[in-house]
């Protein structure tokens, strides 16, 4: 009797946001600029390996930050690590928190999104490039891989981190930041986060089968809270200098816990989901 298929080997694309993309993270790295069907990604991808699982980094805006949110080539990015090989991308992400218990420097392992992005292409099959032909309606009712939030979760509670186990993202599209009543009608929405970035590289990770989580950094109040500073660059930027170290020390503990589990089965089935959600055209 022929064997399975043997399923592909653990590798883990890691897309770093605002001050959160050290490459020194990594042992052994290389670069590697590469282009794809939907131009080119932020940034070289640094191959190199963490524990023995190899991992391929990207800077979300790019290594000096020149890239605004909704400038991102999310589909470029995505398309990159898919064929480098990457079966999971666990990416981190600067944030707002839009609730009292989610303080500056916690981190939220997110479930859910709520997208209030308006300039961005959400799907590879826009019927122009011939790699991808059709149009994929790809169940987002759980956007995120459940095991490997769950290994998150687990590992932030073992590192003793402040780490809250769901979450739901509002993602703007920016660059501003809310106005104030943008930001209570959120609450009133039940976010629990607001960030710039989550829309549309989650989605995108979906249709290309890859098992993809987030580590939110909570650095600020947005704007509802009274009696709180108002969000700033010098506030943000402040709080990911004194918490950075948290997302490292996660990434630097989750990825070889990854590496040694089987997901054969979460990558056949995730395959398998993506297939059913695209309608071919017809001949």
């Amino acid at each position: 009797m022929a064997s399975a298929a043997a399923a592909p080997p653990v590798k883990i694309g890691i897309i770093g946001g605002t001050g959160l993309d050290d490459p020194e993270i990594l042992e052994g790295r290389t670069e590697k600029y590469v282009d794809t069907p939907y131009g080119k990604p932020s940034d070289a991808l640094i191959l190199g390996k963490i524990k023995n699982v190899d991992c391929v980094l990207l800077a979300r805006h790019g290594r000096q930050h020149t890239i605004m949110p909704s400038n991102i080539n999310f589909q470029a990015n995505i398309w990159a690590l898919k064929e480098e090989g990457c079966t999971h991308v666990i990416v981190t992400t600067a944030c707002g928190s839009l609730r009292e218990e989610i303080q500056p420097g916690d981190i939220v392992i997110i479930d859910q999104f709520i997208d209030r992005t308006t300039k961005r292409p959400q799907t590879f099959y826009d019927g122009s490039h011939a790699c991808s032909g059709g149009v994929c309606h790809v169940p987002m009712a759980e956007p995120f891989c459940s095991k490997t939030r769950e290994v998150l979760i687990e590992t932030a509670k073992k590192l003793g981190l402040r780490c809250h186990s769901k979450g739901t993202m509002v993602t703007v599209e920016g660059p501003r930041f809310s106005s104030r009543a943008e930001s209570l009608m959120f609450r009133v929405w039940g976010g629990d986060l607001i960030n710039m970035t989550t829309v549309p590289e989650v989605v995108l990770a979906r249709e290309a089968g890859i098992c993809y989580a987030t580590i939110a950094m909570a650095t600020d109040y947005d704007c509802w809270k009274e009696h709180e500073e108002a969000v700033s660059v010098d506030n943000v930027m402040k709080t990911l200098k004194e918490n950075s170290n948290k997302a490292t020390s996660l990434l630097l503990t989750v990825i070889p816990q990854i590496g040694s589990m089987e997901w054969t089965e979460t990558l056949r089935s995730m395959k398998h989901m993506v297939q059913f959600s695209i309608i071919l055209p017809r001949h």
